[in-house]
C-alpha cells in the first residue's frame, strides 16, 4: 500500500481515538514537563521544595499506578467496552489535576499524582484498543506513526501552555490541564464504539485470571523485561534532564547568537538569559511531530524488532550526549539523536504487541505494553532521585563544597536552606554565578551520572538482539 492508500484506510474511530489522545497528552505533558521543577527546584520560590529523593518516590509510585493498572484495565476494556472505560478515565484524571492544584504537603500531593496516574491507566487501553482494531499488517507501521505523531503534537504544545499558565500561578497549570482533558467528554459524542472481537468474556474475576494467564507466556515475559531497561533509560529525559538543564546547561551563547529576548522561550536567570528548560525538552516532541510519519514509513520496511534495537541504541547515545557538556548546543544535539531513537523504537513496541496479540485480546496485550514502563520508570525514578540528589543537584553540591573545601562548620551549613546555597557560595568565592557553576561542574563532574543509565539502555539493545533471533523461530513471528 502507498502512504496515501494507508491514510485512506483509517476509519472514523481511528481518528476519534487519535484526537482524544492528543487532548489527553496536551494536558498530561503540560504538567509532566514542568512538574520536576515544581516538585524539587531550589530556585523556584513558589515550588514545593521537596528533595530529589522525594521527587523520585513520587515518580516511582506514579509509574506503578499508571503502568501496572493497564494490565487489568486492558482486559476490562475488551470485556465491557472501550467507550465506557474512556469516559470513566476522564473523570478520574480531572479529579487528579484538581488535587495537584490544591495540595502542597507530600502525601496529599502524591495522592493527586496517583489519581491522575490511575485515570491515565484506564484511558490508554481503550484508546489503543480502538486504534489496533482499525489496523492491519499492511498499515500498522504508519498507523502507529500517526498515533505517536498526534500524541507528540499534544506534548509539543503542552510546555508553552504550562509556561503561560505558570506565569499566572502554579495552580493555574493544573486547573488549565483539567479543563483541557474535559474536552474529551465532547469527543465521546463523535466516538463510535468499536468491538474488541469478543475474546475476553466472563466475570471481573475471570477477566483478572485471563490477564495473568496470558501474561505468563515466556516470550512475552522476556520481551517485557528487556523493554524495562529501555524505559528506565528513556524516562530520564523527562524526569531528570529538566533539573539538569536548569542547574548546569548554559544556553546564553545560543540566545545571543539567535538574538532572543526575554519572553515565552527565554528567561532572565542568575546566569543571564537562558532558554527555558521546557523548550529544550520540547524539541523532542517537536521533532516527532515533524518527522514521525516519514520515520514510520522507513522503519515499516524492516523487521519490527530490528527497528526497536536501532532505536534503543540511538536513544541511549542521545541521552548521554544531552548531559555530557554544559553547552546548550551539545545538549540540543543529544536530544535530537535521542528523539530519532525514540521514534524508531517506542511506537514499534506497541505495534509488535498489537500484531502478536490474539483476536479479541488487543487491549489486553496493549495493557501489557505498560508493564515495562512500570518497571523501568519505577526503578529509574528511585535510582534517578538518589543519584541526582547526591551527584547532580547544584544546590546540594554548593553546600558540600562550602563544607568540604571552604571549611564551613557543619552546624552553620545545617541552617543554610538549599534555596540560598548558591548565593552564599557566590559571596564566599567572590565570583559570578556562572563562574561558580563552572567550578562545581569541574570539581564534581555531574555529567558522569548519565553513564549508568546509558549502560542500561545499551544492555537492553543487546538483549533485544538475542531475543530477535529466537523470535524468528516462534509461531508468532515478527511479521
Amino acid at each position: 500500500m502507498t502512504l496515501l492508500e494507508q491514510f485512506k484506510s483509517f476509519k472514523r474511530p481511528f481518528w476519534a481515538a487519535n484526537i482524544m489522545e492528543m487532548f489527553e497528552r496536551l494536558a498530561y505533558y503540560g504538567v509532566r514537563v514542568v512538574i520536576p521543577i515544581y516538585i524539587a527546584s531550589s530556585e523556584d520560590p513558589h515550588g514545593l521544595h521537596f528533595t530529589h529523593v522525594q521527587k523520585g518516590q513520587i515518580f516511582a509510585w506514579w509509574a506503578l499506578f499508571q503502568s501496572l493498572v493497564p494490565m487489568f484495565t486492558g482486559g476490562f476494556a475488551d470485556r465491557y467496552g472501550y467507550k465506557k472505560t474512556i469516559g470513566v478515565s476522564i473523570s478520574i484524571k480531572i479529579a487528579g489535576y484538581l488535587l495537584m492544584a490544591t495540595q502542597r504537603e507530600f502525601y496529599p500531593f502524591l495522592g493527586g499524582c496517583l489519581m491522575l496516574a490511575t485515570g491515565t491507566a484506564i484511558f490508554k487501553p481503550g484508546i489503543q484498543g480502538t486504534l489496533v482494531q482499525g489496523l492491519n499488517r499492511k498499515n500498522s507501521s504508519v498507523g502507529w506513526g500517526v498515533f505517536y505523531q498526534l500524541v507528540n503534537l499534544g506534548a509539543f504544545f503542552g510546555p508553552p501552555l504550562a509556561g503561560f499558565l505558570h506565569r499566572l500561578s502554579w495552580p493555574h497549570v493544573f486547573y488549565g490541564c483539567a479543563i483541557i482533558v474535559s474536552l474529551n467528554y465532547l469527543m465521546l459524542f463523535a466516538y463510535k464504539e468499536v468491538s474488541s472481537g469478543g475474546g475476553v468474556t466472563g466475570s471481573p474475576w475471570e477477566v483478572i485470571k485471563l490477564t495473568f494467564k496470558e501474561f505468563m507466556k515466556p516470550s512475552l515475559v522476556i520481551f517485557i523485561l528487556i523493554m524495562s531497561g529501555f524505559w528506565l533509560m528513556l524516562n530520564q529525559l523527562w524526569d531528570m534532564l529538566p533539573n539538569f538543564i536548569e542547574d548546569w546547561i548554559d544556553t546564553s551563547k545560543l540566545v545571543e547568537t539567535l538574538g532572543l529576548t526575554p519572553g515565552l522561550i527565554v528567561a532572565q536567570t542568575n546566569r543571564g538569559l537562558q532558554i527555558n528548560q521546557e523548550w529544550l525538552i520540547n524539541l523532542n516532541a517537536g521533532l516527532i511531530v515533524l518527522i514521525m510519519v516519514p520515520v514510520a514509513a522507513l522503519t515499516g520496511k524492516i523487521r519490527r524488532l530490528n527497528s526497536i534495537i536501532l532505536g534503543i541504541a540511538l536513544a541511549s547515545m542521545g541521552l548521554v550526549m544531552s548531559g555530557y557538556s554544559m553547552s546548550g548546543v551539545f545538549c540540543i544535539m543529544g536530544i535530537v539523536v535521542f528523539s530519532i531513537g525514540e521514534m524508531a523504537s517506542s511506537p514499534k513496541m506497541n505495534e509488535y504487541l498489537g500484531v502478536i496479540a490474539p483476536e479479541g485480546k488487543k487491549a489486553l496485550y496493549l495493557g501489557y505494553a505498560n508493564v515495562p514502563l512500570a518497571i523501568g520508570w519505577f526503578y529509574g525514578s528511585i535510582a534517578g532521585g538518589q543519584v541526582y540528589e547526591a551527584r547532580g543537584d547544584k544546590a546540594v553540591l554548593a553546600l558540600r563544597f562550602m563544607r568540604e573545601q571552604l571549611g564551613f562548620a557543619p552546624d552553620v551549613m545545617a541552617n543554610v536552606p538549599k534555596t540560598e546555597a548558591m548565593a552564599k557560595l557566590v559571596t564566599a568565592l567572590g565570583k559570578t554565578h556562572s563562574e561558580v557553576t563552572q567550578i562545581l561542574w569541574s570539581f564534581y563532574t555531574p555529567y558522569k551520572l548519565w553513564y549508568g543509565f546509558t549502560a542500561v539502555g545499551i544492555a537492553a539493545a543487546a538483549g533485544m538482539i538475542i531475543y530477535s533471533q529466537f523470535a524468528k523461530k516462534w509461531a508468532a513471528v515478527d511479521a
